[in-house]
């Protein structure tokens, strides 16, 4: 009975933790440029015990390990703003911005100057160019950022100018990158960017959330029934064992 407790218990906390996983991904559903996370499990067999004294054969027991979680890099749809300073990228790729933490990762492109003339992140991150942070003057309008990433403005009544062009960087393998936000991610160490190829930047328009919020509430209705149904099966286990010792104290010595 005790095993079946056990088996039970890792079960539970493994579906804790996914519901976990998919109530952010529920939260994070308006949130531009955030990327989706899936929880991994997988099989632990218990060996077998040593003793030789069991009737029967022995069996190994199958528990429930929480592996790791991995992120869904599969682009969100695309939302026009007509704000020209708002960025989405197609392809591969992620920004670059300067945080207090070091350099961050990020497919968020809703992108604003601030009170220094420097392009940043809606939550205040400098958003890095091929150059160092981009910085604009004050007379600058009519602000252009071509496909290849490079940003020109119309500077007073001459000609256009340039300020910079965005740096886009991938990762070999991205799945590597931890999250660090609701939208950015951190390189840890020995996890080099490299120059994104064949990425095209769409001015005017930001990448929304990927979470699909039907099936991730449709998932959250499965992990509770699931939760339910073990916390049942360990209550009637633990009925089971409490009536097995009452029975057990009533026989006569």
């Amino acid at each position: 009975m005790e095993n079946a407790l056990l088996i039970g218990l890792s079960r539970q906390i493994a579906l804790s933790r996914e519901l976990e996983v998919v109530a952010n991904n529920i939260a994070n559903l308006n949130t531009t440029g955030f990327k989706a996370n899936g929880a991994v499990f997988e099989e632990f067999l218990m060996p077998v015990a040593s003793a030789d004294q069991f009737q029967g054969a022995d069996r190994r027991l199958s528990y429930v390990q929480d592996r790791a979680t991995w992120h869904n890099f599969a682009p969100g749809p695309l939302q026009q703003t007509g704000n020209p300073l708002d960025v989405a990228i197609d392809g591969d790729a992620f920004l670059v911005v300067q945080t207090e933490r070091g350099e961050r990762f990020t497919r968020n492109g809703a992108l604003q100057i601030n009170a220094a003339g420097e392009l940043v992140t809606n939550n205040g991150e400098r958003v890095l160019g091929e150059g160092g942070p981009i910085q604009f003057q004050n007379t600058d309008r009519d602000i252009s950022i071509n496909l290849d990433g490079s940003i020109t403005v119309r500077e007073g009544a001459n000609a256009d100018s340039a300020r910079g062009k965005l740096r886009l960087v991938r990762f070999d393998n991205a799945q590597q990158l931890r999250k660090d936000g609701s939208s950015l991610f951190a390189a840890p160490e020995g996890v080099t960017p490299q120059p994104a190829q064949n990425v095209r930047v769409v001015q005017g328009s930001v990448e929304q959330s990927n979470v699909r919020g039907v099936i991730e509430m449709s998932r959250m209705i499965e992990i509770t029934r699931n939760y339910t149904q073990i916390a049942t099966l360990l209550q009637q286990q633990g009925e089971q064992r409490r009536s097995a010792i009452e029975k057990l104290a009533e026989v006569p010595a």
